[in-house]
């Protein structure tokens, strides 16, 4: 118990995205026999906008979409709202795995995002889109020196347009809090958003443009059949000339695929409406997203209506990737983060929580996603994304769709696509590991960002977490 406690005493163990007023009707569950030319298994973003960009393409294509619940109720609807332009879970990571790509990586990734907020545009997706950036901020001494030779290295590299380095007055001139000491503000390349609108809005999209789409229908079961493939689900059943997988932290349909992703639960608190008092006391005039720089981090954020989003900080494993409805709700997280919070802005004290909530997210061991195809290039996927997968769903989308038509794009040909990361152990070994580098983690974070043998380690190779 800590003395910031009490500010959760009418906390909702449910997500404010999705405990809204507005939230669409399910649509019906499928029965009896469907055909179509590409059926989508997933209704997260994975699987949206794949079934959109697929009808964008072909407008004859005859598409399908089933999900086990409903359109945006996981990941996808219930997260922080960062749509990014990396690919690569941040520049470091990218710089590290495929410094002879990055250049095209991040290139492709702005032009991804554009395409997200055309999209926006286009179909009039009310999700509160913001393209207000974010600012990585440093918060101890040894994180103002690493953020510091950081921005000196991308400069260097040609990576740092539309990034500016604030010291400490620069960075409280943009929002007022004691902890920080400099930042990094990226300008163009985040924007924020209501997530599980966006989902909603897709769904909208995908409806207006033909796709037809069936919740409450899992799909059980992926076998050849003919020339295409065949799903079962409980009441029926859909023959499909090709199959794209957006399931992401759900056991893939693809069995060899499973060993290349775990769940790790992420879990995150939003407050009531700020004053405008409040708000006055810590600025964020630019209503930007900020992250601190600590290997156990902190995302937080301002909502449409001036509400504060807090997330990050533990990451939970549990023993055999384990995904149950009970890990969503952790109370020692939620009291951790809200000490935190009143740590970070002491000037919002009596600030309360309306809304705790957690869930799992799928990362692998490179921290981004990856790609493949099965059945003879009938089935393709893509997982992995490790929390950044707002914006980067959508890059996967497309990767999906060439995939399956068997063409060499830009896209096909990086090495980030035709590579898989390095796939976990079996248990008791993936637990293990996991648990000795969280606990690694949080000693580097407690001694100068000192990393010790294991992470130098994971470093070797290619498994060290750098974002």
């Amino acid at each position: 118990m800590t003395r910031w406690t009490t500010s959760l005493s009418d906390a909702q163990p449910v997500p404010y995205w999705l405990d809204d007023p507005g939230r669409p009707r399910a649509e019906s569950a499928l029965t009896g026999a469907e055909t179509c030319d590409l059926l989508v298994v997933g209704g997260g973003y994975s699987g949206l906008w794949t079934a959109l960009l697929a009808k964008e393409r072909d407008p004859g294509r005859d598409v399908v979409l089933v999900e086990g619940r409903e359109t945006g109720w996981a990941a996808s609807g219930r997260n922080g709202g960062f749509c990014a332009a990396s690919l690569t879970h941040g520049l470091a990571n990218g710089l590290a795995r495929w410094p002879g790509e990055i250049h095209t990586l991040e290139e492709l990734g702005a032009r991804n995002l554009d395409a997200i907020e055309e999209a926006v545009t286009r179909y009039s997706l009310d999700c509160d889109f913001e393209r207000t950036g974010e600012i990585d901020l440093a918060t101890e001494p040894y994180q103002e020196r690493e953020l510091r030779d950081w921005y000196e290295e991308i400069h260097r590299a040609g990576l740092a347009d539309g990034i500016t380095y604030l010291d400490a007055d620069a960075v409280r001139e943009q929002v007022a809090s004691p902890t920080f000491r400099a930042g990094l503000y990226d300008r163009r390349g985040v924007a924020l958003l209501n997530p599980a609108r966006l989902a909603w809005g897709l769904k909208r999209a995908c409806l207006a443009l033909g796709v037809r789409v069936y919740e409450h229908t899992p799909a059980l079961t992926l076998r050849p059949y003919g020339t295409g493939m065949a799903v079962r689900t409980p009441y029926g059943s859909v023959r499909a000339r090709a199959v794209a997988l957006g399931t992401n932290v759900f056991p893939s349909l693809v069995r060899r695929t499973r060993a290349y992703t775990v769940p790790v639960y992420d879990y995150a608190l939003m407050t009531e409406p700020l004053t405008e008092a409040q708000l006055a006391s810590v600025g964020w005039r630019g209503r930007q997203g900020l992250a601190d720089s600590a290997n156990q981090f902190h995302y937080f954020r301002l909502s449409a209506d001036n509400r504060v989003l807090w997330g990050g900080y533990d990451a939970v494993h549990h023993y055999g990737g384990r995904v149950r409805a009970e890990y969503d709700d952790r109370p020692a997280t939620h009291a951790r983060l809200a000490a935190h919070f009143f740590t970070c802005f002491p000037q919002l004290e009596g600030v309360r929580f309306t809304h705790a909530w957690g869930g799992a997210i799928d990362t692998c061991s490179r921290f981004s996603a990856f790609f493949g195809t099965a059945h003879r290039g009938r089935v393709a996927y893509a997982a992995g994304y490790t929390g950044l997968g707002v914006g980067a769903t959508r890059f996967g989308a497309e990767v999906m769709l060439d995939l399956l038509a068997g063409e060499r794009t830009e896209r096909t040909e990086l090495e980030m696509v035709r590579r898989k990361p390095l796939p976990f152990p079996p248990e008791p070994f993936a637990w293990t590991g996991i648990a000795l580098t969280k606990w690694s983690l949080a000693r580097a974070d407690a001694h100068d960002g000192r990393r010790n043998l294991w992470l130098r380690t994971l470093d070797r190779f290619g498994l060290g977490f750098d974002s």
